[in-house]
């Protein structure tokens, strides 16, 4: 079996939520010598519809006009035909819907009209049901927002990697993410443009208010004298004071990455209290590292905001505006 048949078997199964058997088309022997050389074939069903794949083995990609030509050929044996190749410009993309061509990009698009199904409409249902942002995938839309006039904004999975901390594979993760956080509330002339995916920092930020979750994954109270200040950043209500008018909170607020907190247990005996008061000290353990975009010692203000959003205090609803207020997008 091809590469790209896993790798379009491993695509439906995350998209569609559905496992392919595959198996070779011995019948191809069948079929013109041209065809035979240009194309791989394999039977397989797809939602209880009996279905041949026709992978595409050229170097160079053909035209849509040929594409369908050869597929008509290719109907003559077998009704329901599908065309794949593991990369397909937008363009010829675009032209293979115009001529009804059915055909699947593995991790990139599918148009399947034959299965009467509107499957970019089926996609979007499914992303806006999707939880909330992972934390990478958030903190990669924060440095979009907070370095949206810059060139590196739009930076490659690999580079963002780099300068999130972040793996490859998560940084990939993350895009797929976002796109179908996009695709899922943008409409149809937006959602088909290139420039979904530069969007003024301002704008990035209120479309997907659906999928921003708070930064916060826990919450500890110590005592004052087992906290050394300098190992997290001023964060919460503390952060807060700084930012706006509010008055300081009784007890002090710092936040911490995960591992700066594992790192921090593994290195001094500390007593977890139930409630705080004014000899405590409170510790946010963020999902994402708060130093990304940490001003001074002072927590981001977006990620500030996502975390306090929820109030029901008219005093700290009162400073969230004028926190988003005074942000230069």
């Amino acid at each position: 079996m091809s590469t790209l048949i896993e790798q379009l078997i491993q695509y439906l199964r995350d998209t569609l939520n559905v496992t392919l058997f595959v198996r070779p088309w011995n019948e191809c022997r069948k079929l013109p010598f041209f065809l035979q050389d240009s194309y791989d074939y394999y039977r397989t069903e797809l939602f209880r519809l009996n279905v041949l794949l026709m992978v595409d083995t050229n170097d160079e990609e053909q035209s849509p006009a040929t594409v369908r030509k050869h597929m008509e050929q290719v109907r003559e044996k077998c009704d329901e035909v599908i065309y794949v190749r593991d990369r397909v410009t937008a363009y010829n993309r675009k032209r293979l819907i115009e001529q009804s061509v059915p055909f699947i990009v593995p991790g990139n698009q599918l148009y399947l009209p034959m299965l009467a199904i509107d499957l970019r409409e089926y996609f979007r249902q499914k992303r806006m049901t999707t939880d909330k942002f992972s934390p990478a995938t958030q903190a990669l839309v924060l440095y979009w927002i907070y370095n949206s006039n810059k060139n590196e904004a739009r930076a490659t999975p690999t580079e963002m990697a780099k300068i999130l901390g972040y793996s490859k594979m998560t940084m990939t993760r993350a895009f797929k993410e976002v796109d179908a956080a996009l695709d899922a509330v943008l409409d149809s002339e937006r959602r088909n443009n290139d420039a979904k995916h530069s969007l003024p920092g301002q704008e990035l930020w209120h479309t997907l208010q659906p999928f921003w979750r708070s930064p916060v994954k826990q919450r500890y109270y110590l005592f004052r004298s087992d906290f050394d200040d300098a190992l997290g950043l001023r964060a919460g209500l503390t952060a807060m004071a700084s930012y706006s008018m509010l008055a300081e909170p009784s007890h002090k607020v710092f936040a911490v990455s995960q591992n700066e907190w594992k790192v921090f247990l593994q290195k001094h005996e500390v007593v977890v209290l139930d409630r705080p008061d004014s000899q405590t000290v409170e510790i946010e353990v963020w999902g994402y590292p708060p130093n990304l975009f940490a001003q001074n010692d002072l927590v981001d203000r977006l990620s500030l905001y996502l975390y306090l959003r929820d109030t029901s205090d008219e005093r700290i609803e009162s400073a969230l505006e004028e926190l988003l207020g005074r942000m230069k997008w």
